[in-house]
């Protein structure tokens, strides 16, 4: 009968010789399961200490003041970029896998890739290309496919993108290089904005030019420069039509409709103070008959 001691040391020559066990071959290398374990741990734990150390360095090159954000995000990007890659590097060798045993693999991988990881691989390579060449920043605002939103962080494979009803958009990082964008925020963060409004005919076209003007002047979020610009549209079918255009500095998509929303509540308050109405649309029918029209009334039962 075996007492329980022999028992234990079958189960750990057992485990011994799976924690042994050789996956694969080249050459004189043999690659076994507790290598790759040793590296995968390694790994982990230094991609997790290099995340940390890059968002160190972030937040110290920003503290710096004279250096910009977006500057500061590329910094910290391909510096956690970097210090995976030699983490990598490093753990191989010190799991005993020699760095030279993939590049025997590397015919086969290189096909698998080419047919299963295209799309992988360009928008990784992509995400490089945007962190470099910065068409996009996080804090930016972008339109992309006809929505608004805020970029909110650009990753390994796509871009986080915040829209103004707080959903978030998930867009590969190869779209930003292969169709239009629109970046509002690109040069800076100056904004144009319009607000359109009718007055009725008959109102001092002058009056209305001077009340609009001092509204966009005085209000505390629209710049002086560039100018604010008021314009006499049009004649419209039924207004004198005017168009105010101003710029304003905006750090997110609603910002700049909450501007015109101020504005446009300015302008009813001033509008009524001075006895200006704003039209609204109004139809006159004409009759012509040789004869006179005949009406009936019948009572509803």
């Amino acid at each position: 009968m075996e007492t329980f001691s022999d028992y234990v040391k079958y189960l750990a020559d057992h485990f011994k010789g799976i924690w042994s066990l050789e996956l694969f071959k080249s050459g004189d290398n043999v690659v076994r399961l507790n290598q790759l374990v040793i590296a995968f741990i390694i790994v982990i734990i230094g991609g997790l200490f290099a995340k940390l150390l890059a968002r160190v360095i972030g937040r110290k090159v920003v503290s710096l003041g004279h250096i910009p954000k977006h500057t500061a995000y590329f910094i910290q990007r391909t510096t956690h970029y970097f210090l995976l890659l030699v983490v990598v590097l490093v753990a191989l060798p010190v799991a005993g896998i020699p760095i030279t045993i993939f590049t025997v693999l590397g015919g086969a991988l290189a096909i698998g890739v080419g047919f299963g990881a295209q799309n992988l691989f360009n928008n990784l390579i992509s995400g490089f290309i945007i962190l470099f060449e910065q068409p996009i920043r996080p804090g930016d605002v972008v339109e992309i496919d006809g929505q608004e939103g805020l970029v909110e962080e650009i990753g390994c494979r796509m871009v986080l993108i915040r829209r103004t009803d707080g959903a978030n958009i998930l867009v590969p990082n190869s779209h930003f290089l292969e169709q239009k964008v629109v970046n509002w925020t690109l040069d800076d963060n100056l904004v144009r904005g319009k607000v359109e409004v009718g007055v009725a005919y008959g109102t001092d076209a002058k009056a209305v030019e001077s009340i609009l003007k001092k509204l966009v002047g005085e209000h505390p979020k629209i710049v002086k420069k560039p100018l604010p610009e008021i314009l006499f549209k049009n004649f419209g079918d039924d207004a004198l039509l005017f168009e105010t255009l101003f710029w304003a500095p905006i750090n997110r998509p609603m910002d700049l409709r909450i501007i015109e929303s101020e504005l446009r509540y300015e302008i009813d308050e001033a509008f009524k103070a001075a006895g200006v109405v704003i039209a609204f649309p109004q139809r006159d029918i004409h009759f012509d008959s040789i004869t006179p029209l005949e009406v009936n009334l019948t009572r509803k039962k």
